[in-house]
């Protein structure tokens, strides 16, 4: 009797005494050996901890914060280090039906030799990127849909606000459709855990079905599935060739995180007097007569009232947003990240993040988040070649000039600065990026009106987009749909142009998945976003090739992708009028040529009565 009712207490103790640990476990064979743990229970900090002898570890300190029910403790991991579980002991338990003392494990595992071969094999301009929003694309397993011990219950596909029940099952499921559209990689808006409140933005009732409100980062929501449906389709997309994009969240986390429903210190978060929200701008943060207060205000103002805003200079919160990071790279193997709000957040921190995941792997992939309308601003938060007194190391950026250039190009009358000069002049600024290969380049994405939309349902400026996303430099991001012409505008919300994908949920009345549940002008342009995003796929000349440009006559625009392998001839006629192109003036890249092949059709002509009617753009190879 005694035995079970000590049995008993332990069991009690363990209730009373259960702690969290971040990172949750942690990994034997990486480059930086050093480690700090967040150990968060009551009353922690008044308590000893020690830990056993364990080989090629060493505890370097602990540091007890502001909160008692935190505490940081530093290890050093060395490479003699094997994996197993560390042991810790706690004694002098407050509790005075404690026993004198317990122990927890910590558990190292072996860092992957697959790394940069089968897993984070990082993202280049040879890959196309599919965004899609997972709540939004399909549902998997209709038994994750809903959880009562969560804040947010609503579940409903009629509600827009609501989550609709799309999951990580659901994404795996369409692998096949994704690789067959042509796309090598996919990125998705977040999959960690938003076990948050509603909010209420417009006077209206929200949940974060998006994904950017933080909870635990080291938890994947469970209604995507959890870490395992997470590592499930992380794997099955690398078997079948299709790459994996993270959606990293830097700058904040929602306001019923762990860490701000009990905060460690008060300088977790940037603290102001009042609320302060952020003004949004970039501008001070490049501008050289900007006021100190003005590039504050940018970086530490908060986002919204519930994305809180973290102190990144606060040297707790800076280890482990990093820490996570390397985690979740070589916990499930990722092979790129995209940086959320990336400009909103202090750049001393942005680039140890980004120096912390190039060390332990050096074929991942960065790309930020930086919604600027001017080049210059793009390139100043990317590697660039502007002389500067901060120099940021991201790879590259989401390239919004080209995107609104682009948007120029299709729907702008030409003009000195306008139309088709506009994207020519873009373009012409990438003098000012080290390396614009490595940026992204979309037509539309979560957060932007959809593209058929924004021109205004005009299949020949549909074309000729996609002609543009999928020849121009960098890496392409198809956002989910638009290759079977999802539309609308953000009204009044985001949510109208984060439609569920037709044909993810069970008992849908269209499935655009399949061919049969397309209209004729839907299959005609999933089959031409595929044959081209597949021509893409295996032209050296697009994807790691040259760029040449020519200044643009009367709406008529042309450029050329070539390397000594192949030469990729992309035009397109953005004026009034029919165009028949004096092609002697573009002897520089045709000569050797007799002959140009649709990459579309296969149609194979000469140069000679070539004529270009108004909107038609055409993307050839060139033939001797």
């Amino acid at each position: 009797m005694k035995h079970i009712l000590f049995a008993l207490l332990l069991l009690v103790q363990g209730a009373l005494y259960a702690q969290t640990i971040y990172p949750t476990h942690w990994f034997t064979g990486m480059k930086n050996p050093n480690l700090q743990l967040i150990i968060h229970r009551d009353r922690v900090a008044q308590e000893k901890i020690s830990m056993l002898p364990y080989a090629g570890v060493k505890l370097l300190k602990q540091t007890k914060v502001e909160n008692p029910n935190y505490l940081f403790i530093d290890l050093q991991i060395t490479t003699a280090a094997k994996p197993g579980k560390i042991k810790f002991r706690i004694d002098n338990l407050q509790s005075p039906e404690a026993v004198s003392y317990r122990t927890f494990e910590y558990e190292l595992k072996a860092k992957s030799k697959e790394n940069g071969k089968s897993r984070v094999r990082g993202v280049t301009s040879a890959d196309m990127v599919y965004l899609l929003m997972p709540d939004r694309f399909s549902n998997g397993d209709p038994a994750n849909d809903y959880f009562a011990d969560m804040r947010d219950i609503g579940h409903d596909r009629n509600n827009p606000f609501d989550r609709h029940g799309g999951d990580l099952k659901g994404v795996q499921d369409k692998l096949d459709y994704i690789k067959d559209l042509g796309a090598t990689a996919i990125w998705m808006t977040p999959v960690v855990e938003n076990d948050m409140s509603r909010t209420m933005e417009g006077g209206t009732s929200r949940s974060t079905y998006h994904g950017y409100a933080f909870t635990d980062q080291y938890n994947v929501d469970k209604r995507l599935g959890g870490n395992q449906a997470y590592k499930n389709l992380v794997d099955e997309s690398h078997k079948k060739g299709l790459k994996i994009v993270q959606d990293a969240v830097y700058n904040h986390i929602g306001n019923d995180h762990w860490s701000v429903r009990d905060m460690p210190m008060k300088d977790w978060l940037n603290q102001w007097p009042a609320y302060t929200n952020t003004s949004y701008k970039d501008q001070p943060l490049v501008d050289p007569y900007a006021s100190a207060m003005d590039k504050k205000v940018t970086e530490d103002g908060w986002f919204t009232p519930f994305l809180v805003d973290l102190n990144q200079r606060n040297p707790f919160v800076s280890t482990f947003l990093i820490q996570y990071a390397v985690w979740a790279t070589e916990e499930f193997g990722i092979d790129g990240w995209r940086v959320d709000t990336y400009f909103y957040s202090d750049p001393v921190f942005l680039n140890k993040v980004n120096e912390a995941l190039y060390r332990e792997f050096p074929s991942v992939t960065v790309f930020g988040e930086v919604w600027v309308h001017s080049v210059t601003n793009s390139a100043y938060f990317c590697e660039n070649n502007m002389n500067l007194p901060f120099k940021h190391n991201s790879q590259g950026v989401t390239d919004f000039p080209l995107y609104f250039a682009s948007l120029d190009l299709l729907n702008q009358p030409f003009g000195w600065n306008e139309g088709a000069n506009r994207f020519y002049q873009t373009l012409a600024q990438d003098v000012l990026y080290k390396n614009p290969m490595r940026n992204c380049l979309f037509l539309d994405n979560h957060d932007m009106n959809r593209f058929y939309s924004m021109v205004g349902e005009d299949f020949m400026k549909y074309k000729m987009g996609i002609n543009l996303l999928f020849t121009q430099r960098g890496i392409p991001q198809l956002y989910y749909g638009t290759e079977v012409l999802m539309k609308n505008y953000k009204d009044p919300s985001d949510a109208e142009v984060r439609k569920d994908f037709p044909g993810g949920w069970p008992g849908d009345a269209q499935n655009k998945f399949l061919a049969s549940g397309r209209n004729a002008q839907e299959n005609e342009a999933f089959n031409y976003t595929k044959t081209l995003a597949l021509f893409r796929k295996n032209s050296s000349a697009i994807t790691t090739g040259k760029l040449m440009q020519f200044v643009p006559k009367d709406g008529f625009y042309v450029y050329f992708r070539y390397d000594n392998k192949q030469t990729i001839m992309v035009i397109s006629n953005t004026g009034k009028n029919s165009y028949n192109p004096d092609w002697s003036f573009y002897k520089e890249r045709l000569n050797g040529f007799s002959k140009m092949k649709n990459v579309i059709t296969g149609e194979v002509t000469g140069f000679d009565g070539f004529e270009i009617k108004p909107k038609e753009s055409f993307v050839f190879e060139l033939l001797k």
